[in-house]
Formats: C-alpha cells, sequence, structure tokens
C-alpha cells in the first residue's frame, strides 16, 4: 500500500538570480572595497560572482547562521551555496582566493600561488589593509549605486 505525500512546495531561493554563483559580501561604505568590487566586476567574464553589501537586510539572517555578525562590515565574507545543505562561509583571504579562482586566465594561477602563502600570513596583510582602508581610501556616507551595467551583478 503506498500512501501519499502531501505536496510540498519548493521553498524560494534566498537569494534569487544566484544559482551556482558566489555570494560576495562587502562593507559598502568602504571606498577600498567599493574599488575592488568594481575591479573584481571588471574581469569577471564568466558572470560567476555576485555582489551585496553586508548593510543589506538579506544577509542579517545568513550571517546569523554562521554567528557572524557582528565582524561582517570589516571582512569580506564569501558564501558558497547559501541556503543548500552544503553551504560555507569564507573569510577574508580564502574569499578572495575563491573569488581569484572564478575568473578567467591568468588569476585562477594566482589563486594557487596565493594559497601557497600560509592562510595566517595572507590574513595579516588583510588584517592590516582593513585597519588602514577608510584612511586612505575614505568612507562613502551611504552605499553607491551601481552603474546600469553593473547592476545585474549585485543581489
Amino acid at each position: 500500500m503506498v500512501i501519499a505525500q502531501p505536496t510540498r512546495q519548493p521553498k524560494p531561493p534566498e537569494f534569487p538570480g544566484l544559482e551556482d554563483r558566489l555570494l560576495v559580501i562587502y562593507d559598502g561604505y568602504c571606498g577600498f572595497c567599493n574599488r575592488s568590487i568594481r575591479w573584481f566586476i571588471q574581469r569577471d567574464k564568466n558572470d560567476r560572482l555576485r555582489f551585496t553589501p553586508s548593510e543589506s537586510p538579506l544577509v542579517a539572517a545568513l550571517l546569523a547562521r554562521f554567528n557572524f555578525g557582528a565582524l561582517s562590515p570589516n571582512t569580506l565574507l564569501v558564501v558558497l551555496h547559501p541556503g543548500l545543505p552544503d553551504e560555507r562561509l569564507l573569510v577574508r583571504t580564502t574569499g578572495i582566493v575563491a573569488m581569484l579562482r572564478e575568473l578567467p586566465r591568468p588569476w585562477p594561477t594566482i589563486s594557487v600561488l596565493l594559497r601557497i602563502v600560509p592562510r595566517p600570513l595572507r590574513d595579516l596583510v588583510y588584517r592590516f589593509v582593513a585597519r588602514i582602508r577608510y584612511r586612505i581610501w575614505g568612507k562613502y556616507a551611504s552605499c553607491p549605486l551601481p552603474t546600469p551595467a553593473e547592476r545585474r551583478h549585485f543581489l
């Protein structure tokens, strides 16, 4: 005897339009972060990256799952497979290495070379830049809006 299972509606995706792309969470007020994101967008010829500022309401629940809320504005975060069982959070230079791996050549090779450097050493340089970024590159009063050409890269 077969008992019919109730049909369940699939849960709508948390981040529509993300599919199998990397979700990059960055400090939207940081001048250096915004310039870096634009650098990645210009080189993302395979359309593998999506970006959202850490101040976005979409991000709060995601960060809460990782108990990472208070640190997020000071750290670049890359989320692999958000909302799926194999969801992973990559922090600081590990996230940058993952982003470089998604770009066309020569950037995947550079990501391999960066991985040779021990993570604590990479992250030490990252933390130093993060500490001085506002003094050098400034801080926006509000998150800058992407240009029409860049808009598709943002959630």
